[in-house]
């Protein structure tokens, strides 16, 4: 029979991986506590509607890349997307908006249709942060030193660049629109078939052109900073000022516009050259219509999301994994005969209660002597506990390095917790890293 497999551009995430992923979501959740963010779980599975009336019907997510189906009720439902549109609809149906603020964040899959490749995938991890209620830059500034410190905590943050626009207010980008349809029109045959398409649709979004002609073309087009209305100028100056005082360089790019309909104001993107055509690490901005366009009251508010996979690639593409998360287990405990094996148990709790963090595997499936060992040197610990008639005698348990030439000593009870004690704290420290 031919076997079954993944679905393309849904990878999975083995074992010996998926530590790089807890590594980078326990950063991030701690610098987002530290904050004062609180985490939103949200369903992966939201009505089509939600994201037509916000992403919009005529962006690429919409118009090609949603995942969406008839249940068997006959609704049209969607694979989320993206996060934003249902951390609105979530809290604006459990009435977490009407005179309040919120700092929340969420984590998890999203689904878009896109063509595979290295850093783009179908399903996809993100972190997404969102802030209701905030009218000022200083939130939108909180957001990006927040960030800022994340890379710093991730080793990265001399691999990536921060990027700021405005779009203005709704107004001011419908001025614009009409401005850039006008002046584009004459180059219409000249533009790549899907920015002719977007010409009459989306027309911001043939600057995400990567056709060569057609960037040529955008790169004279009118800047959107000449039709900003005066209110989100000072919008944008007041961020650019908070960002200088926070010693958090920038650069001011006129050609960011986002994919997404909503976005007003700031839109800000974190980019780096050190992962080919995927260079958007993570991005965000402003979206203070979308509350009241999704039947909310107006609510200001502000977000950004980061792709999981992407900010892994950059760490593993400087060195700025830790080597330490190669290891997955600390010690491997293991009897020398079955006789041995309900002491065994008994140590494991033992030492499990008494030192926290201890990632300790026991060795189960028999054998001899000298497979038990091969067993625990192929497991990655830095350390082997063994226990055998003379160990059992005495009340002691033999330690044998497995990693740092060998050496074996035999150790009571209050030595070995203390040695164990001792290589958690390097571990967490880096001082074990290889």
């Amino acid at each position: 029979m031919k076997k079954i497999q993944s679905v393309r551009g849904m990878p999975d995430v083995l074992p010996g991986v998926s530590g790089r992923w807890l590594w980078l979501e326990r950063q991030a959740q701690d610098i987002l506590a530290a904050w004062g963010y609180r985490q939103i779980r949200l369903p992966v599975l939201e009505h089509t509607g939600l994201f037509a009336r916000s992403v919009g019907e005529s962006t690429d997510i919409v118009a090609k890349e949603m995942y969406s189906f008839a249940d068997r009720s006959g609704d049209s439902v969607t694979l989320r997307p993206e996060g934003t549109a249902g951390c609105v609809r979530a809290c604006e149906e459990h009435g977490l908006l009407f005179n309040q603020t919120q700092r929340l964040w969420y984590a998890g899959p999203m689904f878009r249709y896109e063509r595979p490749q290295k850093g783009r995938y179908r399903q996809f991890e993100q972190i997404g942060v969102e802030c209701f209620g905030f009218e000022g830059p200083d939130i939108d500034a909180e957001l990006i030193v927040m960030t800022a410190q994340l890379w710093r905590a991730l080793g990265v943050a001399d691999a990536v660049t921060l990027e700021l626009n405005s779009l203005g207010s709704p107004e001011a980008r419908a001025v614009y629109r009409e401005a850039l349809v006008a002046w584009l029109t004459p180059y219409r045959d000249d533009l790549d078939t899907d920015s002719q398409r977007r010409l009459l649709q989306n027309p911001l979004r043939i600057f995400d052109s990567k056709v060569p002609r057609t960037r040529e073309i955008m790169a004279e087009a009118p800047l959107f900073a000449d039709h900003l209305d005066d209110a989100s100028k000072a919008h944008f100056e007041g961020l650019q000022a908070l960002l200088e005082a926070a010693a958090v360089p920038f650069v001011v790019n006129p050609r960011i516009v986002r994919g997404l309909d909503y976005y007003s104001r700031t839109v800000f993107e974190w980019t780096t050259d050190r992962l080919g055509a995927q260079g958007t690490v993570c991005a965000g901005g402003r979206y203070d219509g979308l509350v009241a366009q999704l039947g909310g009251r107006p609510t200001p508010a502000v977000g950004f999301a980061m792709g999981l996979e992407r900010v892994l690639l950059l760490a593993e593409a400087i060195g700025a994994l830790p080597a330490e998360l190669e290891r997955e287990v600390d010690v491997y405990l293991l009897n020398l005969d079955d006789d041995q094996l309900p002491l065994t148990l008994a140590l494991a709790r033992e030492l499990r209660a008494a030192v926290p963090g201890l990632r300790l595997q026991m060795h189960c499936g028999g054998g001899k002597p000298r497979a038990r060992l091969k067993r625990a040197d192929g497991s990655g610990a830095e350390l082997a506990l063994i226990l055998g008639e003379e160990e059992v005698a005495a009340g002691t348990v033999a330690v044998k390095a497995l990693r740092a030439g060998g050496e074996q000593r035999t150790l009571d009870r209050t030595a070995l917790i203390e040695t164990l004690r001792a290589l958690v704290a390097g571990r967490a420290d880096g001082r074990d890293c290889k």
